[in-house]
């Protein structure tokens, strides 16, 4: 199964235990794979940069560079093709989808309430929440 993991996600699953987590031990697995892009790469370095995960991070004893990095060589690294704009309220959601979309992605994995607003599909692609998303991986 492929997946594109929206960079929240990410984020969770790096610095926490849950669903995102398990989804990351689960490309560490081979259960599935995980797909992002250098775009992506750059905005989760930005986000592990806020105040608000100072604490999350440093109990992880890594830095921010040596999570982007894990991060980077658990999924393939793709270059996604341009897409129309789709997503007014939050353009930035567009690299998600273009990742996706280049992928040939089963499923984008996000709690993103502007990728929801696609009603759960973009394309073929299914658009689910964390939990859902563990729950269909491990069902098989």
């Amino acid at each position: 199964m492929r997946l594109v993991l929206d960079t929240n996600v990410v984020v969770s699953g790096l610095l926490w235990n849950g669903a995102p987590a398990r989804l990351l031990d689960a490309a560490q697995t081979g259960e599935l794979e995980l797909f992002t892009s250098t775009r992506l790469l750059a905005e989760l370095a930005g986000i592990l940069t806020r105040a608000k995960f100072a604490k999350a991070l440093a109990a992880t004893s890594l830095s921010r560079e040596e999570l982007v990095l894990g991060y980077a060589e658990l999924a393939t690294v793709i270059a996604p093709s341009a897409i129309p704009p789709t997503i007014a309220a939050d353009p930035s959601d567009d690299q998600v989808l273009a990742c996706a979309l280049t992928a040939n992605a089963d499923m984008i994995v996000s709690g993103d309430k502007h990728l929801h607003s696609l009603g759960g599909k973009y394309n073929s692609i299914r658009i689910v929440r964390p939990a859902e998303a563990v729950s269909i991986v491990e069902a098989g």
